[in-house]
């Protein structure tokens, strides 16, 4: 599979998902109207939605900030030569993306990460930490920041931080149902048999959707988080014509052996690697691809080689032990 092969399949991906976790939260709004309301007004999705864009506005407007506060970036100082020399790449692969330069910020932790943030190409922000400014060489440093513009001009952040705002909206609705009171009444006559028996199959439905709602909204995030990382992978590759870089880099920080404390779970999933070194993001299989926020770096690594038309690795790495990146 050839890079723009990779990228369409990626988008198809991801955009299924999203599909499928619309459709989702649209059942269990008509479920809430149908079941409480008689399907009069949409009086709890409307309710539901209300809650959820306000908090999808303040994701929107203030996420960034947010997300930069909280793992305690700064700015670049200039007149240190390895922050200057990642503000130069920074405006580099904006050039090669045809994009505005990011900001760029440094978090002070040893642990070698990167992630992107903000609203839109014109308000973002690209932050690594200390420990990823120590460990690559300018050719790495360029895949990893290439990778993150690609989440800029993909619109990534913004997809993930409305999709952060979805999942609470979904369970918001999901809490109300479960404990409100519900008015339901499924008519019996032999002219609505064929209604009625319609009906109850879709309140069992409802109500399954009700008790999974929160846990499904999760995993197609988790979904639409992975396929983006693969996607970002494939158009970093693109903007630097050395996908051997970002494998590098990948590599590099895969092997590091401590977690990065300066990112809470909350940001995990904008990280370019597991912050929090969780053993599904280890593994392959339909277990793990459940519960994973990133694919396997093995598998990355792997992609990024067919790119440059090198044999893939003929067995993945072996799995770190426990304490590993602060796995538990």
């Amino acid at each position: 599979m050839n890079l723009f092969e990779q990228q369409a399949r990626n988008r198809r991906d991801t955009w299924l998902l999203l599909a499928v976790f619309l459709l989702f939260f649209g059942v269990l709004g008509a479920g809430f109207d149908l079941f409480y309301f008689g399907g009069a007004l949409p009086i709890g999705t409307v309710a539901a939605l209300g809650a959820g864009g306000v908090a999808a506005w303040q994701s929107y407007a203030h996420g960034d900030r947010a997300v930069l506060a909280s793992t305690h970036a700064r700015p670049v100082v200039p007149t240190r030569l390895d922050e200057q020399v990642f503000a130069n790449v920074v405006g580099e692969m904006a050039i090669a993306a045809g994009l505005p330069a990011a900001r760029a910020y440094i978090v002070p932790d040893p642990d070698p990460n990167a992630f992107a943030t903000g609203r839109d190409p014109a308000h973002a922000s690209i932050a690594i930490t200390e420990g990823l400014l120590r460990v690559l060489n300018r050719e790495e440093l360029q895949g990893v920041i290439a990778h993150e513009m690609a989440h800029i001009r993909n619109y990534d952040i913004r997809l993930m931080t409305l999709i952060a705002a979805l999942m609470g909206a979904v369970a918001l609705l999901s809490d109300w149902a479960a404990r409100g009171r519900m008015r339901v009444k499924l008519d019996d006559d032999s002219d609505s048999k064929g209604s009625g028996a319609a009906l109850a199959i879709f309140f069992v439905i409802w109500l399954l959707a009700i008790l999974l709602a929160p846990l499904a909204s999760r995993l197609l995030a988790m979904a639409v988080s992975r396929s983006r990382e693969y996607l970002a992978d494939a158009t970093g590759a693109q903007l630097t014509r050395n996908p051997m870089a970002l494998a590098a880099a990948l590599e590099k920080i895969e092997a590091a052996a401590a977690p990065t404390m300066a990112i809470n779970r909350g940001s995990a999933h904008l990280c370019i690697g597991d912050p929090l070194g969780r053993r599904a993001n280890l593994r392959e299989g339909w277990w793990a691809d459940l519960f994973a926020t990133h694919p396997p770096m093995y598998e990355r690594i792997n992609r990024l080689r067919a790119m440059a038309y090198l044999r893939a690795r003929p067995t993945p790495p072996p799995q770190r032990q426990d304490t590993a990146r602060g796995v538990s």
